[in-house]
């Protein structure tokens, strides 16, 4: 189950974030309150997830969970200024 919700995660943070939410309690073991997984849901859903991962498998967010944070920040930036390039150079035709 935890892999079909990771694949999920790639295609689908904010469906992912959900599932986890309403199937278990992954998200609030890894945040304190409500706010940060929340922001993350619309801002960087992708690193909100990769933040939960971390935190949840290690406790710590160093090493090899340090690098899939990272990489997760990265796709989010990468999502979203591509969305904004792409709706710039619609306008533009």
């Amino acid at each position: 189950m935890p892999l079909i919700v990771g694949c999920l995660a790639l295609f689908t943070p904010r469906l992912a974030i959900v599932l986890v939410v309403l199937f278990s309690d992954y998200i609030g073991q890894a945040y304190e309150t409500i706010l940060w997984p929340l922001l993350g849901f619309f801002v960087m859903p992708l690193t909100t997830l990769a933040y939960a991962w971390a935190i949840n498998s290690g406790g710590s967010v160093s090493g090899f969970r340090l690098v899939v944070v990272v990489l997760a920040v990265l796709v989010d930036l990468g999502l979203l200024g591509t969305g904004a390039s792409s709706r710039g150079k619609s306008r533009r035709a």
